[in-house]
């Protein structure tokens, strides 16, 4: 898929979404770390991963617009540290002149009120007022690839962002991802309305039947019913 159909897809969609697609599909579900937040609230963002390792100086950034492509998102690793901001407004300005979709950064970000001005979609672990004190030798594969959390992002992945956090999927399997996730949303938006119009999510997924299977089996799981019935709450 092209850049403008996935951003056409992803509007319909959640990271949660995504995340239930990637366990349908046996894949990895690679979750961002829980305090990875929007700087402003409601922000939204895919696109390709554009990898930077940050080591103290901002020419790294620089160096990763010169290669990255309209649409792609700066994906920071700066060791998840809590004690510099490694990225501030003109980084995120230079970013939003150089066509990227937003900034992921595992670390800390300042210039908080300049940022929300700018609009461009920015996550991170939070603010802090200084930047970096330190100048360490830059790794030759800077622009290779970036661990956030427990994972490490390359080029060959998408980044996508939104209230529930930020999830990467490798880009050879969007297309795959994106119908299944686009069937989960479907099954749960028509759960959500018979709940509305009085039919308990219990009886949609004949838990009853459940319950009395597992008696029988009781190595029966939820999940295995819930697959049974074509029902979608946990994946």
């Amino acid at each position: 898929m092209d850049q403008q159909d996935l951003r056409r897809r992803f509007g319909t969609l959640t990271t949660a979404h995504l995340a239930d697609a990637c366990i349908r599909a046996q894949l990895p579900v690679r979750c961002g770390p829980a305090l990875l937040r929007a700087v402003v609230p409601g922000g939204r963002l895919i696109g390709r991963a554009s990898p930077a390792r940050h080591a103290g100086s901002v020419d790294v950034f620089l160096e990763a617009f010169e290669r990255a492509e309209p649409g792609d998102v700066l994906v920071v690793d700066n060791g998840g540290r809590l004690d510099e901001a490694c990225v501030g407004d003109l980084v995120v300005l230079e970013a939003q002149a150089a066509g990227l979709a937003g900034i992921v950064i595992w670390g800390l970000h300042r210039d908080t009120a300049d940022m929300r001005a700018i609009g461009l979609p920015v996550f991170s672990l939070g603010a802090i007022p200084t930047g970096p004190l330190r100048l360490d030798p830059r790794p030759h594969d800077a622009m290779d690839s970036a661990t956030v959390g427990d994972w490490t992002v390359s080029r060959d992945d998408l980044v996508l962002g939104d209230d529930d956090g930020v999830l990467f999927v490798p880009a050879a399997r969007a297309a795959d991802l994106f119908r299944l996730a686009e069937k989960i949303r479907d099954t749960e938006r028509r759960q959500a309305d018979r709940i509305r119009a009085g039919d308990s999510l219990r009886g949609q997924v004949r838990f009853d039947s459940y319950l009395a299977r597992r008696r029988e089996t009781p190595s029966l799981t939820f999940r295995e019913h819930l697959r049974a019935v074509g029902g979608a709450i946990e994946e």
